[in-house]
Parts: structure tokens; sequence; C-alpha cells
């Protein structure tokens, strides 16, 4: 791909709309709130009343469903993939990122919930499995590898959404690169009260209820 489409497009009136469809599509699939509606269904809880209060997958955990918390983890990612392939199928890469953009602002910005969503971890590597498997691999088993060492999941993630986007570049798509570069950003400060707690050394590890 020599150049992003949407931002050298010559026909705007004609590609505007196919770009915002993607964008509405990717938010409303990101939007999703799937540990809310998943701990509902099974055991009526607010999973927002509990641990840290997120929605995402490692919060669920803390129920001390496992289960759960994979299916969680597990669907949050697919929203992300899902979107993506939209995009792939509407117009390739350029279309494609767009789809991850508006997955992971869905997922972290839902309009169901007062934009008050999760923190972006599994739908950025659902988003990363549409684009380029081979950087979503690197990304977990550098996860898998941080956690095993230090059992904090937010650390974990945080060291492997920093190596995403050099695996990409690596790849040779350096405009994914970029745009990764930036959604990584946004779950980065998304993580900035887990940031403050690893500092001070009050972070929650895997497994921990509370």
């Amino acid at each position: 791909m020599s150049r992003l489409w949407f931002l050298h497009s010559t026909n705007w009136a004609a590609d505007a709309p196919w770009m915002l469809l993607v964008l509405a599509a990717g938010y409303l699939l990101g939007s999703i709130p799937f540990g809310l509606l998943l701990t509902k269904f099974v055991g009526g809880m607010d999973i927002r009343a509990i641990g840290s209060g997120n929605i995402g997958a490692t919060n669920v955990l803390r129920t001390g469903n496992k289960k759960l918390a994979a299916a969680t983890l597990i669907f949050d990612c697919l929203k992300g993939t899902a979107a993506t392939l939209i995009g792939y199928r509407l117009g390739g890469e350029p279309f494609a990122l767009l789809g991850a953009i508006g997955a992971l602002l869905g997922h972290v910005f839902p309009v169901w919930l007062g934009f008050r969503g999760g923190k972006g971890v599994a739908t950025f590597i659902g988003c990363l499995i549409g684009i380029a498997w081979q950087a979503a691999l690197a990304f977990c088993a550098i996860w898998l590898a941080v956690a095993f060492i230090t059992r904090y999941s937010s650390l974990s993630a945080l060291i492997a959404i920093f190596a995403a986007p050099f695996a990409l570049w690596l790849l040779g798509d350096g405009y994914a690169a970029q745009v990764f570069s930036v959604l990584g950003l946004l779950v980065v400060l998304m993580h900035h009260e887990n940031i403050k707690r690893l500092a001070n050394g009050t972070e929650n590890k895997i497994g921990k209820k509370g």
C-alpha cells in the first residue's frame, strides 16, 4: 500500500459517506459492553461495582469466574477484529484502520454507558488481529511473558502496547504502525490510575480480588 486512501482521496464527496459508515460501524461494535452484559446475565451483578469498576476481562476475573473473564476477553477482542474486517471488505486496509479507530473509541467511550467504558486492551488486540495477526501474536507473547514474571496485567499490557507498533513496522506496514501508535497512546492514557498504583506498589496482581 503506497498511501493511506482516506488521507489522499481525490473524491471526498463519494468517499466520505463510506468512511463515516466504517467509523460508525466500528464504534457501535466497540461500544458493546460485553463484560457488563455477561456478568449481569450470569449472576445479575454490575461489574462496575466491584474491583476497579472496569468492564474489562481483568476486572471480571476478580469475580472469581475465570470462564466469564475468558468470554469477556474473547468477545471484546472479536469486536475489534470484526470492525477491521468490515473495513477491509469495504475498502482494504485504509478502511480497516478506520474500523480499528472506531472500535477502540467505542470500547473506551461507549455512548450507552455515559462514555465511560473499558481500557481497550482486548479490543486493541482484536484490531491487531484484523490488521496483522503476526503483530497480535507478538503482543500476546510479550503480555504472557511479562505477566508470568510480574503478575501485573496492566504492566504486561502497557509493555505489549509499546511493542505493537514496532512489530507492525518490522512487518513493513508503517501506516498501520502509526495508527496503532496513536491507539496505543489512548490505551496508555486510560491506564493512568494503574500507572500510579504500579509506581507506588499498590496495583492489584492477576487473580487478586478487590
